[in-house]
């Protein structure tokens, strides 16, 4: 009786890992499933019909309360990461590069590209038109993650 408890105890850990680490169908779904079946037919067959309901019973009570608690807050925030990112990859830039400073097209602006304004290459767009490289440009606008350009 101890490998079947052992066996759905196995089962309902490789579902939890399923369902909460391991997106998509995986192995490790699959055969928590399978597990947790085969130890209930082997109660069944191993230790007759009233100790396979028990442990069909059991199994089913233990697949709520292992699903309840895998999904309460607080199980997951005693191992989930709990920083924050307050920074801007382009929070430099917002800083140096302003509107109607000039510039060239490194590549072709279709319509994003690279840019080099006051020697630091960017990544621009346009408003709508294509602009071919070597291109005067001027920065008509800065936003937090963008900077749009038109020709000069």
């Amino acid at each position: 009786m101890f490998w079947i408890i052992a066996l759905i105890i196995l089962g309902l850990f490789l579902l939890v890992v399923e369902f909460f680490m391991i997106p998509g169908v995986t192995v490790a779904g699959i055969g928590g499933f399978l597990i947790i079946i085969y130890a209930v037919y082997s109660a069944y067959a191993d230790h007759g019909t009233t100790a396979g309901h028990l442990t069909l019973l059991f199994t089913a009570i233990a697949s709520i309360a292992t699903l309840v608690l895998s999904l309460r807050a607080r199980t997951w925030k005693r191992v989930s990461l709990e920083t924050s990112i307050s920074s801007k990859a382009v929070e430099e830039l917002e800083n140096e590069i302003q509107v109607g400073d000039e510039g060239v097209t490194i590549s072709r602006l279709a319509p994003m590209g690279k840019a080099s304004i006051k020697g630091k290459t960017v990544e621009a767009s346009t408003i709508g038109e294509l602009i071919n490289p070597n291109t005067p440009i001027v920065v008509v606008h800065v936003e937090t993650n963008k900077i749009i350009v038109k020709p000069k």
